[in-house]
């Protein structure tokens, strides 16, 4: 068993007029040097009682107490007990408790002599420490905060000398005898037990707190000269503290960048080491742009239980303090988001919100109380934003240092998206000049089969047709016939290249409507149905629900992804297989399309080589399926032109394709 209640807690419970105050550990260590050099050169015997945390803290001043020792008997030296510490009557009493005792968070030490006293009773406060806000690298071990009691009041001390030695009976009993005799020599009980049947000890004079009647003034000024050094250290630890934490943000997100040029993660512990070093309830950065209506939230830090904005549509538009920040270019910091004058928030220029109720909607939502927004700028141009909420778990205020410490983060991050772009656009221009050269050899390669195939055909046709002015009537027919099917089909590859150029310039006007996605289905059924023979065309269900909401999309574009993925579907599945066309909203407010057969399928490590421009599963020379290999490139450009996703899965040869595609879709109210 331990002993749970400190001698301080028992001392002033006794005491109350007793008030306790905040000392350092260099300040200890000079008023216990001094209470001990005290009993070294006097000539009395007094009771001297010490307890050290530790034992390595008793072994550094274990030849002060053998030198005691030889000048009175009445010697109890406390420590935790580890190595070679225990209990011992070599040549003072030395009592070891355990480590878990409440003693180990205590410093004590007690003087009783029969014509003076002093005693000092402490507890070690390491939650201040959190207060003072030092890291441990910084934090010196003479800067150790405890509370406590100092006095060189007798009934104090008479009380500190009971209660310590009730605590050397609890773990060595069989010193009663000797206990005993201190109890007696010193006038302990007597003292003790009067001061037990005093009715109210309150009202007691005798007790004196004020410590500037204290019998030595010397040693109190050096008391507070210690203690004073003692803040001002800790206000130089604020300091380099401050400096070393902006340092480590700064170092790790370099050493972020150099590991990778990938902005997303720099973004990701930017956020994640600014929240922790901020001490923030949230901590955002998201990327954005000036005329952004909304983003959505991807990277966030929280604290305690916070409510999460991760995976959110964050406004913009809407926050006329974002708004501000953009059109002022500068951080703007709130304390108490529900006591600010907003009359500046009314002058900006969003007519399309009332930012006054705007405002206050969004910090009641998401329980903000105070705000710091601060651009990610570059040379005047919008890249993000890092936005730190206080919400009710923590209200502490920002510094200045702070504030300074967060702009430099913000300016090293438009740095470092700066850089991650313009590698990454070198790696586009790299990944385009790739591209244009496959092109260039898949054209040349589809010319000589596509272009070249047709046009011979067509050349032969009309040649013998001239010169035979005489054919039969049924041949003439099946020359014009032949004629005109590669013309089309020269006019399909022509159409599919001017669609595809149309598309990847970016120039597409897209007249987006509401439409039933149902019946852009069956338009385009019905002119893959017309464009082949019945025999030809595998059978095609469709899977719709009935209660889908409307899409919103250029319907003339749909129909051509739409047929442009059951022409796929069909070309590569027999004729007594089956294509499978089902819609389901996801969770990502989106309509998801996927347009399943039973065909020839595709091997998993060319699923995504299937959208590229050109491409044949078969290669161009020796296909047993025609077409020019633009139809799922184009594909691809009509989803991506309305903000989609298109994606191809399959198990393989002979099992089978599956592709999707998703489309928004109109929210009903």
């Amino acid at each position: 068993m331990s002993i749970s209640t400190s001698v301080l807690t028992e001392l002033v419970q006794f005491l109350p007029n007793l008030k306790p105050q905040i000392y350092f550990k260099s300040s200890l260590t000079a008023l216990s040097h001094a209470m001990e050099d005290q009993v070294l050169a006097g000539t009395e015997q007094p009771l001297v009682i010490a307890t050290f945390q530790q034992e390595r803290f008793y072994r550094q001043e274990a030849h002060r107490y053998r030198k005691i020792a030889e000048l009175t008997p009445q010697v109890y030296v406390m420590a935790a007990l580890e190595t070679e510490f225990q209990n011992s009557s070599d040549n003072h009493e030395t009592v070891a408790f355990y480590p878990q005792d409440q003693l180990s968070q205590e410093w004590n030490l007690l003087v009783l002599g029969q014509y003076y006293s002093t005693c000092l009773v402490c507890v070690e406060r390491e939650d201040l420490v959190q207060n003072y806000d030092i890291s441990e690298q910084l934090l010196m071990d003479q800067a150790r905060p405890f509370q406590g009691i100092w006095t060189s009041d007798r009934q104090v001390s008479i009380k500190v000398a009971e209660l310590l030695l009730e605590r050397t009976l609890y773990y060595r009993p069989e010193l009663a005898e000797k206990v005993e005799q201190a109890y007696s020599i010193y006038g302990i009980r007597s003292v003790a037990k009067k001061s037990k049947k005093s009715s109210n000890p309150t009202k007691s004079n005798s007790i004196s707190t004020d410590y500037s009647s204290l019998n030595d003034p010397f040693a109190y000024r050096l008391v507070t000269y210690l203690q004073a050094g003692q803040h001002e250290l800790l206000r130089v630890y604020r300091s380099l503290a401050a400096k070393e934490r902006k340092e480590r943000l700064v170092n790790s997100i370099t050493a972020t960048i150099r590991q990778s040029l990938n902005p997303q993660e720099v973004i990701k512990v930017a956020t994640q080491e600014l929240g922790e070093a901020m001490g923030a309830c949230r901590c955002l950065i998201y990327r954005c742009k000036a005329t952004d209506n909304s983003v959505k939230i991807s990277n966030e830090y929280l604290c305690n239980d916070v409510v999460s904005i991760i995976g959110k549509t964050w406004l913009l538009r809407e926050n006329p303090l974002f708004q501000e920040v953009v059109k002022r270019q500068e951080p703007i910091y709130i304390n108490q988001t529900d006591e600010i004058d907003i009359d500046w928030i009314n002058n900006n220029n969003n007519n399309s919100v009332k930012p006054k109720e705007s405002f206050k909607k969004i910090t009641q939502k998401w329980e903000i109380k105070g705000w710091l927004m601060i651009p990610i700028l570059y040379q005047g141009q919008l890249l993000g934003m890092v936005e730190l909420h206080q919400c009710n778990c923590n209200l502490s205020l920002w510094k200045e240092d702070d504030l300074l410490m967060v702009d430099a983060i913000a300016t090293q991050l438009g740095a470092a998206i700066i850089q991650a772009e313009t590698y990454a656009n070198l790696e586009d221009l790299n990944q385009q000049l790739e591209a244009l050269e496959r092109t260039r050899s898949n054209l040349i390669a589809i010319t000589g089969h596509e272009l070249r195939t047709p046009l011979s055909t067509i050349l032969i046709c009309l040649e013998t047709y001239n010169q035979e002015p005489d054919m039969p009537v049924e041949m003439r027919k099946i020359m014009l016939d032949t004629a005109l099917t590669d013309a089309e089909r020269l006019r399909k590859l022509v159409q599919d290249f001017l669609k595809l150029s149309h598309l990847e310039s970016g120039r597409v006007d897209w007249n987006l409507e509401s439409l039933n996605l149902k019946e852009c289905i069956d338009l385009s059924i019905s002119g893959i149905r017309a464009h082949h023979a019945k025999n030809q065309v595998p059978g095609i269900q469709t899977e719709v629900p009935s209660d889908l909401p409307l899409v919103e999309a250029d319907g003339e574009w749909l129909v051509e992804l739409l047929s442009k993925l059951l022409d796929n579907a069909c070309k590569f599945t027999n004729s007594d297989g089956k294509v499978t066309i089902n819609a389901k909203c996801n969770e990502e407010q989106m309509i998801e399309v996927t347009i399943s057969d039973t065909g020839r399928g595709i091997e998993p490590n060319r699923l995504n080589a299937v959208f590229e421009r050109f491409y044949q599963e078969e290669g161009s020379l020796r296909r047993s399926v025609g077409g020019t290999g633009l139809g799922l490139a184009i594909s691809k450009q009509i989803v991506n032109g309305w903000g989609g996703e298109i994606w191809a899965d399959s198990q393989g040869k002979n099992q089978g394709s599956q592709f999707h595609f998703t489309i928004p879709y109109l929210e009903t109210e």
